[in-house]
Protein backbone atom coordinates (compact mmCIF):
# COMPACT_ATOMS: atom_id res chain seq x y z
CA UNK A 1 0.00 0.00 0.00
CA UNK A 2 1.33 3.60 -0.91
CA UNK A 3 2.27 5.58 1.73
CA UNK A 4 -0.56 8.49 1.30
CA UNK A 5 -2.99 5.44 0.91
CA UNK A 6 -2.06 4.12 4.10
CA UNK A 7 -2.53 7.47 6.07
CA UNK A 8 -5.62 7.90 4.77
CA UNK A 9 -6.94 4.77 5.57
CA UNK A 10 -5.45 4.84 9.31
CA UNK A 11 -7.05 7.96 9.87
CA UNK A 12 -10.18 7.02 8.50
CA UNK A 13 -10.04 3.69 10.80
CA UNK A 14 -8.24 5.44 13.68
CA UNK A 15 -11.87 5.87 15.58
CA UNK A 16 -12.16 2.58 15.59
CA UNK A 17 -8.64 1.54 16.37
CA UNK A 18 -8.85 3.47 19.35
CA UNK A 19 -12.02 2.22 20.74
CA UNK A 20 -10.29 -1.07 20.45
CA UNK A 21 -7.35 -0.44 22.29
CA UNK A 22 -9.03 1.52 24.83
CA UNK A 23 -11.18 -1.84 25.60
CA UNK A 24 -8.26 -3.87 25.70
CA UNK A 25 -6.57 -1.37 28.11
CA UNK A 26 -9.26 -2.05 30.25
CA UNK A 27 -9.76 -5.66 29.70
CA UNK A 28 -6.27 -7.13 29.01
CA UNK A 29 -7.27 -10.31 27.40
CA UNK A 30 -5.23 -13.74 28.38
CA UNK A 31 -4.49 -14.30 24.69
CA UNK A 32 -4.17 -11.10 23.36
CA UNK A 33 -0.54 -11.81 22.95
CA UNK A 34 -0.56 -15.26 21.68
CA UNK A 35 -3.20 -13.81 19.01
CA UNK A 36 -1.34 -10.60 18.20
CA UNK A 37 1.66 -12.88 17.47
CA UNK A 38 -0.08 -15.54 15.64
CA UNK A 39 -1.64 -12.24 13.26
CA UNK A 40 2.09 -10.95 13.28
CA UNK A 41 3.59 -13.93 11.76
CA UNK A 42 0.46 -14.24 9.30
CA UNK A 43 0.68 -11.16 8.00
CA UNK A 44 4.54 -11.35 7.43
CA UNK A 45 4.31 -14.19 5.13
CA UNK A 46 3.50 -11.88 3.01
CA UNK A 47 4.88 -8.97 3.00
CA UNK A 48 7.83 -7.75 1.95
CA UNK A 49 9.91 -4.62 3.57
CA UNK A 50 11.68 -3.76 1.19
CA UNK A 51 8.83 -3.06 -1.20
CA UNK A 52 7.50 -0.26 1.48
CA UNK A 53 10.35 0.74 3.73
CA UNK A 54 8.18 3.49 5.41
CA UNK A 55 9.41 3.19 8.67
CA UNK A 56 12.93 4.15 6.95
CA UNK A 57 11.47 6.64 5.01
CA UNK A 58 9.52 8.44 7.56
CA UNK A 59 10.63 7.97 11.42
CA UNK A 60 14.29 7.66 13.11
CA UNK A 61 14.20 4.73 15.55
CA UNK A 62 15.97 5.83 18.95
CA UNK A 63 19.82 5.34 19.05
CA UNK A 64 20.76 4.04 22.65
CA UNK A 65 24.25 3.89 23.90
CA UNK A 66 24.72 0.59 22.55
CA UNK A 67 23.91 1.37 19.20
CA UNK A 68 25.51 4.45 18.95
CA UNK A 69 28.46 2.34 19.90
CA UNK A 70 27.69 -0.78 17.72
CA UNK A 71 27.19 1.43 14.73
CA UNK A 72 29.87 4.07 14.98
CA UNK A 73 32.24 0.52 15.20
CA UNK A 74 30.54 -0.52 12.04
CA UNK A 75 31.45 2.77 9.99
CA UNK A 76 34.75 2.69 11.24
CA UNK A 77 33.95 6.59 14.05
CA UNK A 78 34.30 7.80 16.97
CA UNK A 79 31.21 7.25 18.82
CA UNK A 80 30.96 11.28 19.27
CA UNK A 81 31.98 11.63 15.39
CA UNK A 82 28.71 9.56 14.70
CA UNK A 83 26.62 11.29 17.12
CA UNK A 84 27.93 14.43 15.37
CA UNK A 85 26.84 13.78 12.28
CA UNK A 86 24.16 11.66 12.48
CA UNK A 87 22.15 12.42 15.39
CA UNK A 88 20.07 15.29 17.76
CA UNK A 89 18.68 14.70 21.23
CA UNK A 90 15.29 14.88 20.13
CA UNK A 91 11.95 16.57 22.73
CA UNK A 92 12.11 12.86 24.77
CA UNK A 93 15.80 13.16 25.38
CA UNK A 94 16.81 10.31 22.98
CA UNK A 95 18.94 10.57 20.68
CA UNK A 96 17.63 10.83 17.12
CA UNK A 97 18.61 10.75 13.43
CA UNK A 98 19.21 14.77 12.16
CA UNK A 99 17.30 13.50 8.56
CA UNK A 100 14.88 11.46 6.98
CA UNK A 101 14.98 9.03 5.51
CA UNK A 102 17.16 7.16 7.22
CA UNK A 103 20.69 8.07 5.80
CA UNK A 104 21.36 4.49 5.98
CA UNK A 105 18.79 3.31 3.50
CA UNK A 106 19.71 2.93 -0.29
CA UNK A 107 17.86 3.20 -3.17
CA UNK A 108 17.09 0.17 -3.38
CA UNK A 109 15.58 -0.05 0.40
CA UNK A 110 18.06 -1.92 1.89
CA UNK A 111 19.74 -1.13 5.15
CA UNK A 112 23.49 -0.62 4.75
CA UNK A 113 24.44 -1.28 8.25
CA UNK A 114 21.71 -4.13 8.60
CA UNK A 115 23.37 -6.30 10.81
CA UNK A 116 24.20 -3.53 12.97
CA UNK A 117 20.93 -1.50 12.95
CA UNK A 118 20.00 -0.09 15.78
CA UNK A 119 17.79 -2.29 18.29
CA UNK A 120 14.16 -0.60 17.64
CA UNK A 121 15.12 -1.01 14.53
CA UNK A 122 15.42 -4.77 15.08
CA UNK A 123 12.18 -4.81 16.64
CA UNK A 124 10.03 -2.75 14.95
CA UNK A 125 7.10 -2.65 13.90
CA UNK A 126 6.72 -4.27 17.53
CA UNK A 127 3.86 -6.42 17.06
CA UNK A 128 5.69 -9.55 18.04
CA UNK A 129 6.08 -8.10 21.78
CA UNK A 130 5.34 -9.78 24.73
CA UNK A 131 3.01 -7.48 27.16
CA UNK A 132 1.69 -5.77 23.75
CA UNK A 133 -1.19 -4.39 25.98
CA UNK A 134 1.74 -1.91 26.72
CA UNK A 135 2.54 -0.57 23.71
CA UNK A 136 -0.95 0.40 21.94
CA UNK A 137 -0.44 3.85 21.82
CA UNK A 138 2.61 3.07 19.75
CA UNK A 139 0.98 0.76 17.65
CA UNK A 140 -1.93 3.47 17.01
CA UNK A 141 1.03 5.71 15.52
CA UNK A 142 2.34 2.91 13.38
CA UNK A 143 -0.60 2.51 11.42
CA UNK A 144 -0.14 5.44 9.90
CA UNK A 145 3.56 4.42 8.70
CA UNK A 146 3.15 0.23 8.86
CA UNK A 147 0.81 -1.32 5.95
CA UNK A 148 1.61 -4.59 8.09
CA UNK A 149 0.81 -3.02 11.34
CA UNK A 150 -2.58 -1.31 9.52
CA UNK A 151 -3.39 -4.89 8.88
CA UNK A 152 -2.70 -6.70 11.90
CA UNK A 153 -4.53 -4.52 14.02
CA UNK A 154 -7.51 -4.65 11.34
CA UNK A 155 -7.81 -8.01 11.75
CA UNK A 156 -7.23 -7.66 15.99
CA UNK A 157 -10.93 -5.47 15.22
CA UNK A 158 -12.49 -8.85 14.04
CA UNK A 159 -11.10 -10.96 16.81
CA UNK A 160 -12.16 -8.96 19.67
Amino acid sequence: MKFDKLKQEAQKAEQSTKKLFEKLKRKKPKDLDDIVHQLHDDTFEHTDCLKCANCCKTTSPIFYERDIDRVAKRLRMRPSEFIEKYLHIDEDKDYVLNVAPCPFLDSENYCLIYEDRPTACREYPHTDRKRFHQILDLTLKNTFICPAVFEIVEEMKKKF
